[in-house]
């Protein structure tokens, strides 16, 4: 029979997880990836998200902590006894917010996968309240956001500044899951159907239509057409610690069909992990005066990497000493260190 945790009750009969790492939307499709990483490193994780049902689905006879966005205290006993979150619940205008609020209740780090901009741009409204309680807080610890940030960072090479930085995203496919649906619906309402471009050291709304052009990605991939403009998370991220005038990002063409695609089906396992047979190529070069510096990431499917930057951030958010208050993930680690750390990313920096 499911075990639902409730810890409201007699404190006597609270369950205390010391060390343990509360998921909350694990029974997601990144969420899921989020607790086998855990698992895979000897870490515990502690179910949690807004529906019980499907909680209980994913994880048949395991203790499980349901709990709503609108219903501070569910929050708060999902959080009982954990030493750190990871949202993994989007869309995140709905949920980071609350569960952000519910970890300064608790005193304990908060870090998330989402990609929405606008959501992460939220995020950092919190730096105050954070420093105030005393939180380390980091978003965007995923593919969009993290990932990108930490190649500029290391392809910065110690330096802080820069003309421009350059993104550009190679995926062989894209078969998004009801949650980036769910998520893209969301930030698209926000921009009334426009774009965010990150222009002269600020994101800027535009109503136009997304350049195309090409970009010579490393080989197998080649030159690709891809769609300028591809602003993510990443662009809200890089300029927290790093300063460019520019932030250009590109994302290859093909794979936006099938984001768009009405009909596309969710992504489907070809191994034993779970993993879609999605690879992704990410490049990102930075331009200081005359010299150009450049880091590349490979991988495959970019949902099933998310989590483990996402839970190598927590391990070195627990064991180490950092600052309160809202950081990205560039500032807040050794870029170089964490990137080469990850088992499942080929990484080349110049």
């Amino acid at each position: 029979m499911p075990l639902v945790h409730d810890a409201r009750g007699d404190d006597d009969e609270q369950v205390t997880s010391q060390g343990a790492v509360v998921v909350y939307g694990a029974y997601g499709h990144t969420g899921q990836f989020v607790v086998a990483e855990l698992r895979d490193r000897g870490m515990t994780p502690i179910l949690a998200g807004r529906d019980a049902a499907k909680l209980q689905a994913a994880f048949p006879g395991e203790e499980v902590r349901p709990a709503s966005v609108d219903d501070p205290g569910s929050l708060d006993a999902a959080l009982a006894g954990a030493a750190v979150v990871i949202n993994a619940a989007g869309p995140f205008a709905a949920t980071a917010g609350p569960v952000i609020e519910a970890a300064l209740r608790a005193g304990i780090p908060y870090l998330d996968v989402a990609a929405e901009v606008e959501a992460v741009a939220d995020t950092f409204r919190y730096d105050d309240k954070a420093r105030a309680a005393g939180v380390t807080v980091v978003p965007a610890m995923a593919f969009y956001g993290g990932l990108g940030d930490l190649l500029a960072t290391a392809a910065m090479g110690g330096s802080d500044v820069a003309d421009e930085i350059h993104l550009a995203y190679a995926l062989s496919s894209w078969k998004p899951t009801e949650g980036t649906r769910a998520s893209g619906r969301v930030s698209k309402g926000r921009r009334d159907g426009g774009r965010l471009v990150y222009r002269n050291q600020r994101l800027e709304l535009r109503t136009d239509s997304a350049p195309v052009t090409e970009w010579a990605f490393p080989a197998p991939v080649g030159t690709q057409a891809v769609q300028a403009e591809f602003t993510m998370a990443d662009s809200v991220t890089i300029p927290t610690h790093l300063k460019a005038s520019e932030i250009h990002t590109y994302m290859t063409v093909a794979p936006l069909a099938d984001l768009f695609d009405a009909e596309a089906t969710a992504p489907s396992a070809v191994d034993d992990r779970g993993r879609s047979d999605q690879t992704f190529v990410v490049e990102v070069v930075v331009r200081q005066g005359d010299e150009r510096r450049r880091a590349v990431a490979c991988g495959q499917d970019i949902y099933a990497i998310s989590a483990p930057l996402v839970v190598e951030a927590t391990e070195r958010v627990l064991s180490g000493q950092f600052p309160a208050g809202v950081i990205s993930a560039g500032s807040a680690f050794d870029a170089r260190d964490f990137l080469m750390s990850l088992r499942d990313l080929s990484v080349e920096i110049d």
